[in-house]
């Protein structure tokens, strides 16, 4: 398989403790683009929030999803490139990224040469790509397939992420797949925008129900701790209101007060070009203002990547 050059012989607001060195202005931070070089269903990228090298599995190279996001940098006006995920290529390309991240070749990659040291350690193998990974029929079995490269390339420590918009955490097969994360170092990314179902719908634009969301992701939080992924930004230049903010807070005092375990809370901004102009990025004095009163009004913790 044929990769790139050939392989060759290392947050603003309340900055997260050991990613102070991972900037947000380098090229391989403020790129996350789904696709390297030949490879369909794989692809490596800096991360803050992961502290170092991701490799993400793009399961929805069709570009299906059920939302769509004001924010989402995905463009949806061409085409995905294939219908369905090939498993045994997925792992192939999978097993062949972390060996060329260990052998230093991704290091001598556009982008990736501006950041070796962070190249040849994978943090994480997410599940992340140009739709919502739950809405695929098999998604047990792509989780297995990721065990199976992390078992047969030793990493042990290597988590594996799922990032997802809760939508599809109820299905059956998706259950599965979570168990299987449980047993294999596995963390669920779930999202969580807004506060009240009007300011839901604005921001995320899906015939799914705010209320489905809020109840997956209290089922999901029982059965394991959880990460809770929130993007605020500006909507025609006005951030969330101190109203919707409020309402935000209770949701999440909503699912601890259930049973759910949050792990932390991630709130970060617009990184990237948006489909839609009036959807602009928050400054960071502006994020952290919000941060502390999440803090304060749910006891949580919030780490800032603006």
């Amino acid at each position: 398989m044929r990769i790139g050059k050939e392989v060759g012989s290392g947050y603003g607001g309340r900055v997260s403790e050991g990613t102070a060195e991972i900037k947000s202005t380098w090229a391989a931070v403020m790129d996350h683009t789904r696709h390297f070089t030949d490879f369909t269903f794989v692809y490596p990228v800096i991360s803050r929030r992961s502290r170092g090298l991701s490799i993400g599995v793009n399961l929805n190279p069709d570009k299906v999803c059920n939302f769509d996001c004001i924010y989402c940098e995905v463009d949806r006006r061409i085409p995905g490139a294939v219908t369905g995920v090939d498993l045994r290529q997925m792992k192939d390309e999978l097993s062949a990224m972390v060996q060329f991240a260990r052998d230093g070749g991704l290091a001598k990659e556009p982008k990736f040469d501006e950041v070796p040291w962070l190249t040849r350690e994978v943090k994480d193998i997410a599940f992340s790509g140009d739709g919502e990974p739950t809405m695929i029929h098999n998604f047990a079995e792509c989780v297995e397939g990721v065990v199976e490269v992390k078992q047969s390339d030793n990493l042990a420590d290597t988590k594996i992420v799922l990032i997802t918009d809760a939508a599809g955490l109820d299905k059956g097969d998706v259950k599965r797949g979570l168990e299987l994360m449980d047993a294999n170092n596995g963390e669920i990314w779930g999202k969580l925008d807004a506060g009240t179902e009007e300011y839901f719908q604005l921001v995320n634009r899906t015939s799914i129900k705010f209320e489905r969301i809020l109840k997956n992701l209290l089922e999901t939080s029982k059965a394991r701790p959880i990460v809770i992924q929130s993007l605020f930004f500006k909507v025609h230049g006005e951030r969330m209101s101190a109203t919707e903010l409020e309402a935000y807070c209770g949701r999440l005092r909503d699912i601890t007060a259930g049973g759910g375990q949050l792990r932390e809370v991630h709130l970060y901004t617009i990184a990237r070009p948006t489909p839609e102009p009036f959807a602009t990025k928050l400054e960071a004095v502006d994020l952290e203002k919000m941060a502390e009163t999440i803090r304060e009004q749910t006891q949580l913790t919030v780490e800032v990547f603006p």
